[in-house]
């Protein structure tokens, strides 16, 4: 953020001038874009491109732009570049989430014109991180703006979640353990109402804003305080259970003798004080 209005302008055209002798791309960066003066971005912008730079990188270094906000400073971003006959010089967004506005303001960077757009998986950065790649791919996908295969985006939100042992937390879109489960009754009943219909594409929509199929997961039906009994025969049915009148009983008992939606092993102790010869973890 300059405040004087000069832009100190000697060392990144003697650095852009030097790796354009060495054949190399050029994305020129200004930190703090979004709270620079205009007047010192037309001068680094026109500096830069002078001198060879082939992408200008507009930074939201704090979080601290709004989607109206980048419509102007992409607006005068272009406006610059025609104004030196440069319409062939890309625009990149690289965007914060301070504010919580990190997807979105990628999302609309997008719509209002720049040519690409930043992010790191999981949101993962300094402060509260950057935009996440993640959740700007789903978004993509389900706008119809992006026609690739996405069945393998859980896997690498896992893998860099390993990998930096950043914990992915349960609530996360898509990536998270409760995205795509239910322990509600009425939810429960309208899903296994889509599926006994073999209206698979129904089942995946009807209590979700993401299909889980498209990303590689599927709807789960938990049992819970709040669950029915068709939460508890579909739970069974699914593991390979014979949903008897006692059996579903005395789950929902469980369930509705509690606070919380039952993990595995409370439904397998359950079943084992129920079924005989059974012991274990459930299966399925």
């Amino acid at each position: 953020m300059q405040r004087d209005g000069k832009a100190p302008v000697g060392v990144p055209a003697e650095a852009i001038d030097l790796s354009r002798r060495s054949n190399l791309p050029v994305a020129y960066v200004t930190e703090d874009t979004t709270r620079s003066r205009p007047e010192v971005l037309h001068r680094l912008f026109t500096n830069a491109v002078e001198h060879g730079a082939q992408r200008l990188i507009l930074c939201d270094t704090v979080g601290h732009a709004t989607p109206d906000g980048i419509r102007g400073l992409l607006r005068f971003t272009r406006n610059v570049l025609d104004g030196i006959g440069r319409h062939d010089v890309g625009i990149d967004w690289h965007g914060h989430n301070d504010r919580g506005l990190g997807v979105v303001n990628s999302i609309f960077a997008i719509e209002y014109g720049a040519d690409r757009v930043h992010g790191t998986a999981l949101g993962i950065g300094e402060r509260v991180g950057n935009a996440a790649l993640d959740q700007i791919l789903l978004n993509l996908k389900l706008l119809g703006e992006l026609d690739r295969d996405l069945t393998k985006l859980l896997e690498w939100t896992q893998t860099a979640s390993r990998a930096t042992r950043v914990p992915i937390h349960p609530q996360y879109p898509l990536a998270g353990s409760d995205a795509f489960r239910t322990a509600t009754g009425v939810h429960a009943a309208a899903i296994i109402k889509a599926e006994k219909k073999g209206d698979t594409w129904l089942a995946d929509r009807i209590y979700s804003g993401v299909p889980a199929g498209m990303f590689g997961k599927e709807q789960a039906i938990e049992v819970g305080h709040y669950s029915g009994e068709s939460n508890v025969i579909y739970w069974l049915k699914k593991r390979g259970y014979e949903p008897t009148r006692e059996l579903v009983a005395a789950v929902l008992g469980a369930a509705k003798s509690g606070n919380h939606v039952l993990a595995d092993d409370e439904i397998a102790q359950v079943i084992a004080r129920i079924v005989p010869g059974h012991a274990g973890s459930p299966h399925g």
